[in-house]
C-alpha cells in the first residue's frame, strides 16, 4: 500500500508542476507572437494617420486630384493589413483560450483525483484512529529493524496525507490563477473583435470615397493626359540631362587616370572603397525624405484612372509634408546641381560609381564640389499648390544604368 501511495503522490505530484509549468512557460511563444503582431499593428496605424494627414492636405484644394486618388489607394492597402494583422491577433488569443480551457480541464481532473485520494485517507485514518492499535503493531514487530520500518510506514503515511493536502491547495490556487488569465484573455478578444468591425467599417467608408473620386476622374481625361504629356517632357530632359553629366563624369574620371573608359568610372581606391560601402547597404539606405510614401513606383505601369494608358517611371515619386527637406542617401559628392521647367532644382550626388538624384526641389543647399553625408539636408521640396502636393522625384543610377530605388531604400 506505501508504494501504490508513493507512486500516486509523485504522480500528482509531476503533473501538478507539468500543468504549473504549461501555465507558465506555453503563453511565452503566444505573447512573443502577439508581441510582434502589436509592434506591426502599431506601424500600420502610423501609416494610416499619415494617409489621413496627407489625404486631408489635397482636400484643402476644395477639387478632386489624382494624388487623392493615390492616397486613397495607399489609405485602403493600409486598412486591409491592419485588418488582417487584427484577424492574426484574435487568432492568436483564440488559441489561448483554447489552451487555457484545457489547463482549466486538466487542473480540475486533477482536483478531484486528488480530493477522492485524501478521502479515501481520511476514512482510512478514522479507521485506524486508535492510537493502541498503532502501538500494538509496532510491538509486534519479530525484529528492531521490523519495528523501525512500521514507525518510518506511519511517518512516510502521515506526510503523504500532508502533501495531499497541499497539492489540493495548490491544484485549487492554479484553477483560480487561470480563470483570470482566461477572463482577461476574452476581455482582449472582446476589445479586438469591435476594432475588427470598426476597421472594416472604415474600409468600406475608404472603398466608398475612391470609386467616388475614380469616378470623377474619369470625367477629366483632358486635363489627366495634358498632365502626362508634360510630365514625360520633363521625365526625357531629366533623363537625358542625367546621361549627358554621367557622360561626362565618366569621360573625367578616365581622363584623370589615364585610361580610355568609357562604359563604367575609373575609380580611384577611395571612390572603389565608396562603391562597395554603398553596395553593401543595399535594402537598408535611408530614405531621401525624413517621412513620406512611394505615390509612384519605378517601371512601366497602368495609369491610375485612364484605360490602356501607361506611364513610365525612372525612379520612385514620394508624398511627403509640406516643407519637407530631400536628404542624402549616402555620404558623397555633389555633381551638379541644375534646373529643369517641371522639375525645377535638380542635385545629383555621386558615390563613387552610383548616383542619387534628387528632383523637384523648391531651393538648395549644396552646391557643386560639396562633400556631404547621410541625410544631410539638400534642399526644400517644391509644393504643388495647385493639387496641395508636396512630392520628391528620386532616382539611382550605377554608371549609366537605372536601379530600382526601392531595392535599395530601407523597408
Amino acid at each position: 500500500m506505501r508504494n501504490t501511495e508513493n507512486k500516486k503522490n509523485a504522480f500528482y505530484t509531476a503533473a501538478l508542476l507539468f500543468l504549473i509549468w504549461l501555465t507558465v512557460n506555453s503563453p511565452v511563444y503566444s505573447q512573443d507572437k502577439k508581441a510582434k503582431l502589436q509592434a506591426s499593428k502599431q506601424q500600420i496605424e502610423k501609416e494610416i494617420e499619415y494617409n489621413n494627414k496627407l489625404l486631408k492636405e489635397t482636400k484643402k484644394t476644395k477639387k478632386i486630384t489624382l494624388n487623392q486618388l493615390i492616397i486613397l489607394k495607399r489609405q485602403i492597402s493600409s486598412r486591409e493589413k491592419l485588418i488582417q494583422n487584427i484577424n492574426s491577433q484574435i487568432k492568436t488569443v483564440d488559441e489561448q483560450i483554447s489552451l487555457n480551457n484545457e489547463i482549466l480541464k486538466e487542473l480540475n481532473s486533477d482536483l478531484k483525483n486528488l480530493k477522492d485520494e485524501y478521502a479515501k485517507m481520511i476514512f482510512y485514518a478514522y479507521k485506524n484512529r486508535n492510537t493502541y492499535d498503532k502501538l500494538m503493531f509496532v510491538f509486534s514487530s519479530k525484529d528492531f529493524n521490523q519495528a523501525y520500518k512500521r514507525i518510518k510506514y506511519f511517518q512516510q503515511y502521515t506526510a503523504y496525507r500532508r502533501n495531499q493536502a497541499e497539492l489540493i491547495i495548490k491544484t485549487e490556487n492554479e484553477i483560480n490563477k487561470t480563470i483570470e488569465k482566461l477572463k482577461g484573455v476574452k476581455a482582449e478578444k472582446v476589445l479586438l473583435v469591435q476594432s475588427l468591425e470598426d476597421e472594416k467599417n472604415n474600409l468600406n467608408l475608404e472603398k466608398k470615397q475612391q470609386n467616388s473620386t475614380f469616378r470623377k476622374l474619369t470625367s477629366k481625361e483632358k486635363e489627366l493626359k495634358a498632365a502626362i504629356r508634360k510630365k514625360e517632357k520633363a521625365a526625357r530632359k531629366l533623363e537625358k540631362e542625367i546621361e549627358k553629366i554621367i557622360a561626362e563624369e565618366i569621360r573625367l574620371a578616365s581622363k584623370k587616370s589615364g585610361t580610355t573608359e568609357t562604359s563604367g568610372f575609373a575609380l580611384t581606391p577611395s571612390e572603389l572603397k565608396l562603391s562597395k560601402d554603398f553596395a553593401s547597404n543595399k535594402g537598408r539606405l535611408p530614405w531621401p525624405v525624413n517621412r513620406g510614401i512611394i505615390s509612384s513606383t519605378f517601371g512601366t505601369h497602368a495609369h491610375p484612372v485612364l484605360k490602356n494608358i501607361k506611364t513610365k517611371n525612372n525612379g520612385i515619386d514620394i508624398l511627403t509634408d509640406k516643407d519637407e527637406e530631400a536628404r542624402a542617401v549616402f555620404g558623397g559628392t555633389v555633381t551638379r546641381v541644375i534646373s529643369i521647367p517641371n522639375y525645377y532644382y535638380v542635385v545629383m550626388v555621386r558615390h563613387g560609381e552610383y548616383l542619387s538624384v534628387y528632383s523637384n526641389l523648391m531651393e538648395v543647399n549644396v552646391k557643386k564640389g560639396d562633400v556631404v553625408a547621410a541625410k544631410q539636408k539638400l534642399g526644400v521640396i517644391h509644393t504643388d499648390t495647385k493639387n496641395a502636393k508636396t512630392e520628391l522625384h528620386f532616382e539611382l543610377w550605377k554608371g549609366k544604368s537605372l536601379l530600382n530605388p526601392e531595392n535599395w531604400l530601407a523597408k
